[in-house]
């Protein structure tokens, strides 16, 4: 593992991972270079949880126009880990 390199970028929060925190699912923006391993190895150590699995989405970027200028621009893609711990586990940072 590249020690230089930052796994987690963010934390996605919304409507919908609020409900996957209830089962212990957890989302988080990763850099798009992280393998799902790199992934739980960050986060049980960050976090000091049990990972029991992740799996990862690329989210391309998305085209917008600019209305007062009549161009488009781009949206940066992401990748997404959606990691799920064992049992009871929990991170705290999210309950509230």
């Amino acid at each position: 593992m590249n020690i230089t390199k930052n796994v987690l970028i963010k934390p996605v929060i919304s409507e919908k991972t609020y409900k996957m925190m209830e089962v212990g699912a957890y989302v988080f923006v990763v850099d798009p270079r992280a393998s799902k391993v790199e992934i739980k190895d960050e986060v049980e150590s960050a976090f000091q949880v049990r990972v029991k699995s992740v799996n990862t989405l690329n989210k391309p970027g998305k085209r917008k126009r600019n209305r007062k200028t009549a161009t488009f621009g781009q949206r940066s893609a992401t990748k997404r880990a959606i990691v799920r711990l064992v049992g009871e586990d929990r991170i705290q940072l999210f309950e509230t």
